[in-house]
């Protein structure tokens, strides 16, 4: 059985058991469950902390996991590599301080700089060339400046609010973007491509969705011009020989600028449909 590894709180946690469920597993329906076996699949789900998912993976206990990108690199475990971006999670890391005392990363050296990610912040600032007295918290490390542990931050950052609200700014390069994804081991587990290809799957329905309608038979080439599809829309005659039926596949996110347009130059009965499963 491939032993799948999957976060059992934080902010992954949900995402990720949702997207497992559309991809046909079964997981835990008791959020104290820690195991899970899926026979049917022929998958065992341990539920972990996010942060020992890449160690579990990188020993070799487990054979693949779900985890962010930034807590991958923190764990520092060579054999545990990134397979797939999985599309959520997403996160910036930047350093802060307070305003006007840090301009670029080599004002850091030799202060103290607090995070929860010490393992991959210390690879960042050392691939840099900055020596800094590293603060490992375990959390609120905007409140580490003004309680006087640190003189700077390094931390996951969205709209830069929670810093401003402690009296930080942001400055310096981006140390990481990080997402949620899948790892493994560097010898691939039996069972790890058929996982990879279902959340493809989910990925592909998540972003995509399904448009039909229908269009007077001159104005196809047209219609293909504002709608193109992944490979080619397919076309249908109708009853009426002036008219066609046209199925296409397109991002979810241009949906409405691509009914405004289909219709502006002819086409009728627009219908979308969205698409739950997909191998493409």
């Amino acid at each position: 059985m491939l032993r799948i590894a999957v976060p059992n709180k934080g902010s992954l946690a949900e995402t990720a058991a949702e997207m497992l469920a559309e991809a046909g597993y079964t997981g835990r329906r008791d959020p104290k469950d820690l195991h899970v076996i899926d026979p049917v699949n022929e998958v065992e789900f341990f539920y972990l902390r996010p942060k020992d998912i890449a160690t579990y993976v990188g020993s070799g206990a487990l054979d693949v996991g779900i985890t962010g990108r930034d807590l991958l690199l923190d764990a520092r475990m060579p054999r545990a590599l990134e397979i797939e971006k999985l599309g959520f999670g997403a996160s910036t890391f930047r350093f802060a301080g307070p305003p006007g005392r840090f301009a670029d990363l080599a004002d850091l050296d030799g202060v103290r700089v607090a995070t929860a990610y010490p393992g991959l912040v210390d690879a960042y600032l050392d691939e840099h060339g900055v020596a800094v007295d590293l603060v490992p918290l375990d959390g609120a490390v905007e409140s580490a400046v003004e309680l006087g542990v640190a003189d700077a931050v390094a931390d996951v950052v969205s709209t830069g609010t929670t810093l401003r609200q402690a009296g930080l700014e942001i400055f310096g390069p981006v140390l990481l973007e990080s997402e949620a994804v899948l790892i493994g081991a560097p010898i691939e587990a039996e069972g790890t491509d058929v996982l990879l290809r279902r959340l493809r799957g989910v990925m592909v329905a998540r972003r995509y969705v399904l448009v039909d309608y229908d269009l007077p038979a001159n104005l196809v080439d047209e219609a293909i011009k504002i709608a193109s599809g992944i490979e080619s829309p397919t076309i249908s005659p109708l009853r009426d020989p002036e008219w066609v039926a046209v199925r296409v596949m397109i991002p979810r996110k241009t949906v409405n600028q691509v009914m405004d347009a289909l219709y502006a130059i002819g086409a009728r009965a627009i219908l979308v449909t969205a698409i739950h499963n997909a191998r493409l």
